[in-house]
């Protein structure tokens, strides 16, 4: 009765003599359906026709991208054949100055778990040390790590390697300002190329004899990227949904967008730049996190052709801590959205570059691929398809509910056959993190909150099996109860918790009153939702 003595108090008391408790049962039924029917129904429907329109954008996309890369690998166009590729050979009479000056840059920061793999791959790669430079930036701040790193390079110095160790008094601009700093060196004036490897990648002995020739015999070429090779793919859940995704981007995003329109994202590692397209290109740049795609359309807006050669893989490791997953999710969504809103009118004005990639790079790199697709599958399948449960009056067409996203997911998993059986999975994941992406994507587009937020991307090297034998030999010793406390607090993620209980909910109401059988996706959601919200997917590490 509190409820009704609450509303009844703001009502006359001559209007109370003739004012029962049922008449206003009756009031509130008559306005909640006025609108439900003029407000919350229209509404839905103009929310559901527009995720329906996003989603025809995204699945002609994918349908388009797929239609190519069939064709490139029926007819076998591989980059050798499209361009001159011979393999650089010793003169007798020049000796090794047939081989042009490479520069490789290794940027770091507390790499303690891999800063050795990087560095003796890099140590090790097919060249003739006169006509190579190993350069380590290292920005660490932990001055035990950056000893280690400092004295590995001197181990591979007193072997007859060309290595230099730098480090800088501040981490302004981050990667980009690391790398930046690196370039301004006087030995680095000698240098052709620069090949950029993250501490975690392990390119092969021949990486750069598969990768320079493409510049030596195509002066139109300024980069050359290789493929991602994981090499703790099989880890965990989370490691696995993750290759699904960088197959599909690395097998059929890149590939096409190299054959098609000679563009793509330059992947911040594992490619090789010629020095002059760089700097043409203006350089280093750190306005935003994605300094690596920022340097790639700078350099496509001056004419630099690019060439993905998937053949050539390099090993490195995928996050695979939920936590750090987050954290590199969010910066590859932020950063996009926020280059795409300081240099479309840019690309719009460019005069050196034709009208078809300047239009491929706005609708199908940037606005479909980096905006629409993320908020559209936050939006449709985690909002929007679960309210409509609520209001059986909205209907969602049976081809934008099951049908496009069907395919599309068969579309991207079918680049990991060993995986297929992941798939439904990888949707369920793939809309959870579809909120972080969401939100991530506003912050780009408003420049606000976390917009320049830079995290770099934890690695765990062989950290997990040192962890997992310390854990058997202390296996008596009892973690306390505030330690305890502690890492439960740091695994919950209270936005994932709070979306899926109204997916639940949702759910719930279905199952009892709905009509369209939606519950049997919404629960499946809901508990994916619950997983990652309680931190239950990726590699557990103790303190």
């Amino acid at each position: 009765m509190e409820w009704f003595r609450l509303l009844t108090s703001f009502v006359p008391e001559r209007v109370l003599l003739h004012f029962t408790k049922d008449d206003v049962v009756r009031v509130l039924e008559v306005t909640w359906k006025f609108v439900r029917s003029s407000v919350l129904v229209p509404f839905l429907n103009i929310c559901v026709h527009v995720c329906l329109i996003m989603s025809i954008m995204v699945f002609i996309e994918r349908v388009y991208i797929g239609v190519v890369i069939l064709f490139v690998k029926l007819f076998g166009w591989k980059p050798e054949k499209r361009y001159n590729f011979e393999e650089i050979e010793v003169d007798v009479e020049k000796g090794n100055s047939n081989y042009p000056m490479v520069l490789v840059q290794i940027p770091m920061y507390n790499e303690k778990e891999v800063y050795k793999l990087s560095i003796g791959a890099a140590c090790g790669l097919s060249w003739p040390s006169d006509r190579v430079i190993i350069q380590v930036l290292d920005d660490s701040t932990d001055p035990i790590i950056k000893d280690l790193v400092e004295l590995e390079c001197q181990k591979w110095a007193s072997k007859g390697i060309n290595i230099k160790y730098e480090t800088r008094d501040n981490r302004n601009g981050h990667k980009a300002g690391n790398l930046k700093q690196g370039l301004t060196h006087s030995y680095v004036q000698d240098c052709e190329f620069v090949a950029i490897l993250d501490a975690d990648f392990q390119p092969d002995s021949d990486f750069l004899k598969k990768t320079v020739p493409y510049f030596v015999h195509n002066p139109e070429i300024g980069l050359v990227q290789a493929r991602w090779e994981f090499v703790n793919a099989n880890e965990n859940i989370l490691t696995r949904i993750q290759e699904m995704s960088f197959n599909y981007h690395f097998r059929v995003e890149q590939e096409v967008g190299s054959f098609t329109y000679t563009f793509f994202g330059f992947n911040g590692t594992a490619g090789v730049w010629r020095m002059s397209a760089l700097n043409e290109a203006g350089g280093w740049n750190d306005r935003t996190t994605v300094e690596d795609m920022d340097l790639a359309i700078r350099a496509s807006l001056k004419g630099w052709k690019f060439v993905y050669v998937g053949h050539i893989k390099v090993k490195n490791e995928l996050p695979s801590t939920f936590k750090a997953f987050r954290f590199q999710q969010h910066r590859w969504s932020c950063g996009p959205a926020n280059l795409f809103k300081k240099m479309i009118m840019e690309i719009i004005w460019n005069k050196r570059v034709n009208l078809w990639k300047r239009l491929y790079i706005i609708y199908s790199f940037f606005f479909v691929g980096k905006i629409v697709a993320h908020v559209n599958t936050f939006i449709f399948y985690c909002v929007i398809i679960p309210a409509t449960v609520f209001v059986p009056e909205v209907q969602v067409p049976k081809w934008g509910l099951v049908y496009i996203p069907s395919i599309i997911s068969i579309l991207n998993a079918i680049e990991t056959p060993r995986s297929f059986y992941l798939v439904f999975n990888w949707i369920l994941f793939q809309n959870v993190m579809s909120m972080h992406r969401t939100k991530a994507t506003f912050i780009g587009l408003l420049d606000a909150g976390r917009v320049n937020e830079w995290v770099v991307t934890e690695k765990l090297g062989d950290a997990l099996l040192k962890t997992k034998d310390s854990t058997k030999r202390a296996i008596t010793k009892e973690p306390s109860q505030k330690s305890r406390m502690r890492r439960f607090r740091e695994r919950i993620y209270p936005l994932e918790l709070w979306v899926g209980l109204y997916i639940f909910i949702c759910a719930s109401y279905d199952l009892a009153f709905g009509k369209y059988w939606y519950f049997h996706y919404l629960f499946g959601q809901a508990v994916a939702f619950f997983i990652a919200g309680f931190g239950y997917i990726g590699t557990q590490i103790p303190n």
